[in-house]
């Protein structure tokens, strides 16, 4: 009887770990996954403005864009579970478009630790502004 109290209590021990290990890099290696913004128009330069602003097609196209890339991080629905900010609060206005861009492209990184990798390479700056779109369609004043 002690033998299969033993041998039970160490598969539920490897168990464990094996369930823990999972989540722990639940948030880790994660391909970006890319963004169809063949729908909307294409920008001939780099802006600091969104220019897709109440863009119903750009916020549909950032809604995606957002929970393959973005919810693992600041939540569902950009409803922050404690791990990155919720987004919702961003302010709305143009200083804020041209700060979301830049934290998008450059990512966050503070004392060498990367909270947040940069997605220049990734997203194309329509990919961005669809964004930025969906998330002040859901804004949420404080």
């Amino acid at each position: 009887m002690n033998r299969n109290l033993i041998k039970s209590a160490a598969l539920a021990t490897v168990a464990a770990l094996g369930f823990a290990s999972t989540v722990a890099f639940a948030h880790g290696d994660v391909t970006p996954q890319a963004v169809d913004t063949s729908k909307l128009p294409a920008l001939k330069a780099p802006v600091d403005k969104n220019p897709f602003a109440g863009n119903a097609e750009a916020i549909k196209i950032g809604s995606s864009a957002y929970n393959q890339n973005c919810a693992r991080c600041h939540g569902l629905g950009a409803v922050s579970g404690g791990i990155a900010p919720d987004l919702r609060l961003l302010p709305t206005d143009q200083p804020t478009d041209e700060y979301f861009k830049g934290k998008v492209q450059n990512g966050a990184v503070r004392n060498g630790v990367t909270y947040m990798p940069p997605f220049k390479d990734v997203f194309k700056e329509e990919a961005i502004w669809a964004i930025r779109s969906y998330l002040v369609s859901i804004h949420v004043e404080v």
